[in-house]
């Protein structure tokens, strides 16, 4: 349920970066997919876009990427990603089990901010193969950092900031942002549209787990930024923190997420993939992204650690 986005004008430094990427693509390297085997995700399925993560890992340790904050990396392999073409639903590829999956010829938002999490904690972590950052997708990706089905992916985004703060990976910056108020709404979307999912299409039977695991996420009564204090807290943000944009819409916690990206006017933009533009882009201002849409009433953000 991703919105439109007014791009901004990037900075010459974010031109040549993006450009560098488009050409990357057009060139057909991209496109050359390549499944990997030989571990505990031995699917053909599991990583499409080796050529990709190659070219993402030469410029990472020609720049030597591993030497920076955490957020910086990430920050830094969004902006790599930029005009990577937006593809939805890559995750579901079967009906009867759950494959962690990384498909970077093709983003979405949650793929597009997983990937660039996950990456820059590959490097960190001494990583330079594709089952390292599908290692780290696995760990950031479940209930727990373990893949146990359908229902251990995190797949509303309170739940992924909630999880993750746990294990160590984010911190939930929300409640501390100012302005910051409790979402008192029932989140239930996936139980209720069921067959908007292929897996519980599939299977009626986790139907109810799902609902219940639902009811859960909603007593959380998850924190967020309404759009009013949106600039009052984008002082506060970093390049690399994740945002999730809180909706307004039935059942969801959040419609859409991304990337807080700083350009070199201080400003903090939204970096995100974006089903209207249809590849991932360097946007607007946060506050204004988050003001612009009637459904959006504000933000969550998570800051990686």
């Amino acid at each position: 349920m991703d919105a439109d986005a007014k791009t901004a004008a990037a900075n010459q430094g974010e031109n040549r970066i993006a450009l560098s990427r488009r050409d990357f693509l057009r060139c057909g390297i991209a496109a050359a997919a390549a499944p990997v085997f030989g571990w505990a995700f031995d699917d053909p399925g599991s990583f499409v876009g080796v050529p990709i993560f190659n070219e993402i890992l030469g410029r990472a340790q020609a720049e030597h990427w591993s030497r920076l904050p955490i957020g910086e990396i990430v920050g830094r392999v969004g902006i790599a990603l930029v005009g990577t073409p937006y593809v939805a639903s890559t995750l579901e590829l079967y009906d009867d089990r759950e494959v962690c999956s990384v498909n970077l010829n093709g983003l979405d938002c949650v793929t597009f901010y997983e990937i660039s999490l996950g990456f820059a904690r590959m490097l960190l972590h001494g990583g330079r193969a594709p089952k390292d950052l599908l290692r780290e997708i696995t760990f950031t990706r479940y209930r727990g950092g373990k893949l146990d089905g359908y229902l251990s992916r995190l797949h509303y985004t309170s739940d992924w900031i909630e999880d993750n703060d746990a294990k160590g990976v984010v911190r939930n910056l929300t409640p501390a942002l100012p302005g910051a108020i409790r979402m008192d709404k029932r989140i239930d979307f996936m139980s209720t549209h069921p067959n908007a999912y292929r897996q519980l299409r599939a299977n009626p039977g986790l139907v109810p787990r799902m609902a219940a695991l639902e009811t859960k996420i909603s007593s959380r009564k998850p924190w967020y930024v309404p759009n009013a204090s949106v600039s009052a807290a984008e002082p506060l943000l970093q390049t690399g923190d994740i945002v999730g944009i809180a909706t307004s819409a039935g059942g969801l916690d959040c419609s859409h997420t991304g990337l807080v990206y700083v350009d070199n006017s201080g400003t903090r933009r939204f970096l995100n993939a974006s089903s209207a533009k249809g590849q991932v882009v360097l946007g607007e201002r946060l506050s204004e992204y988050a003001a612009n849409y009637r459904r959006n009433i504000g933000v969550m953000i998570a800051r990686p650690k």
